[in-house]
């Protein structure tokens, strides 16, 4: 009687971490969707060419203010060029925000100084290390010859955003 309960908790075991790494495993060998791909870049682009403008009106430290003229620039050419592909080929972009941008973007709108120095360049690393993993995925990945090419292009110029923001971070969080 022992015997079969310890086979039965095991089995019960053994069935869950089967689930749990089949969950997994369908989560990260998602098929790419080039139609949300483009949903997310484009609304993830509006979102930094946003932030970009308060940066450059509410911090206070020059370099913080430099980066966010930088995604203004940068991320508003981008957003052009992704809507010009996504329009030749059938793809629609975001209007506006997704709700995720958009509540971080309320979030920064009243902030100012030093706490908007410090909570902006928190937010550009974790924001520029998930556009390197979204279009290096996109570069390998998507179905349209366009859309790979947009995304090889547009990785580099990601990577040195999320280098440049990162030598400020340090900045920052010293308080220079």
């Amino acid at each position: 009687m022992k015997s079969i309960r310890i086979f039965g908790g095991l089995s019960a075991l053994v069935l869950l971490v089967g689930s749990v790494t089949a969950q997994n495993t369908t989560r990260t060998t998602a098929a790419f969707d080039d139609a949300e791909f483009v949903k997310k870049a484009s609304s993830g682009g509006m979102h930094e060419v946003e932030l970009g403008k308060l940066a450059m009106r509410n911090a206070t430290n020059q370099d913080v203010k430099k980066f966010g003229e930088k995604m203004v620039t940068d991320h508003g050419k981008a957003n052009k060029e992704l809507k010009e592909i996504a329009s030749a080929e059938n793809l629609a972009i975001s209007e506006h925000q997704m709700p995720d941008h958009q509540k971080e973007y309320d979030k920064f709108k009243d902030m100012k100084g030093a706490d908007f120095d410090k909570a902006y360049v928190k937010h550009m690393v974790k924001d520029h290390e998930g556009d390197v993993e979204e279009f290096t995925k996109a570069s390998k990945e998507a179905k349209n010859p366009k859309l790979r090419a947009f995304a090889e292009k547009t990785l580099p110029v990601i990577k040195e955003h999320l280098e440049m923001i990162k030598k400020i971070e340090s900045k920052v969080s010293d308080g220079k």
